[in-house]
């Protein structure tokens, strides 16, 4: 009946299925959720658009991606300029010459540098084997303790000392007045959500929601001549290898009777005490004028199978089974696996478009 079932319709599954109907193909998408989008699904509360689950800022420097992205919507001009919260203080992120005069009162590059290398310790000199050594090495102790112990322990779920150095190894450290997180050139938020964007990518495409892949698996794999899956890869062959490991992530939403809560989209919060990692105030990434405000706290919280997957752990173990998970994907004639979960792969969204757009030309050019 079809050529193609894409199993998901997140941004990977969307962006193929949209690709493969406009070169003549005929294509269903399923996902087990109520709606469609996958994880940047967005919502109308109160008049707010709440990004379901968790912020996405879309980001690239790759002009054509912007220009493929803006098609389906417009972006608007939402530059992300998160904060840290820390024992009664506010710190800019990402770490730069105003995180440093609120930490020091310094006024120059050169006072910040000699202020962070003489925090640096004995970690310059050695090769950092765990976070904690690699963060001490590039920002220093104080800015260590204070603004990434905390919220990287809870993020993760373990000591510092017991995760990777490469984790943080690409942590941005500016000498100059700029919060602008994003080196990027191209910034922004569809206007309309990203719900909407979806929605145009998938205008002229057969789409069921409700539906598990794996509670119909025998009809649904006859349905199509070929199948793109992009769930958790290991699910698919029956955990046959192990089960990959995830951090999950609870969501709070409230809906609050005032025009402003705390004056920025993203504010992190480092204090071990505190329980979630960040409260996000989802008007503020559409410059909102509405009367009332909705925020989410934000809580990581410990996977298990039939949780919702959000980070891959990178270790070790992990990379040993998804290798040999990927060796068996490899050889499937009719199944074609892509996206964050079936890759075991921190995506940004850029990526994620980049990568279905390769997969499209592997596939049908």
């Amino acid at each position: 009946m079809y050529d193609y079932l894409v199993v998901g319709s997140g941004l990977f599954g969307s962006v193929f299925a949209h690709e493969a109907t406009k070169k003549g193909k005929k294509v269903l998408v399923i996902d087990r959720r109520d709606h469609i989008g996958g994880n940047i699904y967005t919502k109308s509360v109160d008049d707010v658009d709440v990004h379901w689950y968790g912020p996405h800022i879309f980001h690239t420097s790759n002009q054509e991606t912007w220009e493929y992205v803006n098609q389906f919507g417009s972006f608007n001009h939402f530059i992300n300029t998160p904060m840290t919260f820390f024992d009664g203080k506010l710190y800019n992120l990402p770490f730069n010459m105003n995180t440093f005069y609120q930490l020091w009162g310094v006024t120059t590059p050169a006072e910040a540098k000699a202020k962070i290398e003489a925090q640096k310790d004995i970690y310059k000199r050695l090769e950092p084997t765990n976070l904690e050594e690699q963060a001490i090495k590039l920002v220093g102790r104080e800015i260590y303790e204070k603004l990434i112990k905390g919220y990287t322990e809870k993020q993760w779920g373990k000591a510092c000392v017991d995760l990777p150095a490469f984790i943080i190894k690409r942590l941005p450290v500016r000498f100059t007045f700029n919060n602008n997180y994003f080196n990027d050139t191209y910034q922004g938020i569809p206007k309309e959500g990203y719900t909407k964007l979806i929605e145009r990518m998938l205008g002229n495409v057969d789409v069921r929601l409700n539906t598990d892949f794996f509670e119909q698996r025998k009809s649904l794999e006859g349905v199509a001549k070929k199948i793109l899956y992009t769930g958790t890869i290991d699910r698919f062959y029956d955990y046959q290898f192990g089960t990959l490991e995830y951090r999950s992530l609870k969501f709070e939403l409230e809906s609050i009777n005032t025009e402003n809560y705390q004056g920025n989209a993203v504010i992190n919060y480092a204090d071990q005490e505190v329980p979630f990692t960040r409260i996000i105030e989802h008007k503020h990434f559409n410059f909102g004028k509405q009367e009332k405000t909705v925020i989410t706290r934000e809580y990581p919280s410990h996977w298990k199978p039939g949780d919702e997957p959000y980070y891959p752990i990178n270790s070790e173990r992990n990379q040993r089974i998804y290798n040999m998970y990927q060796e068996k994907a490899n050889q499937e004639s009719q199944v074609i696996f892509g996206g964050r979960l079936a890759e075991y792969k921190y995506y940004d969204m850029d990526k994620v478009i980049e990568s279905a757009l390769s997969l499209v030309k592997k596939e049908l050019l």
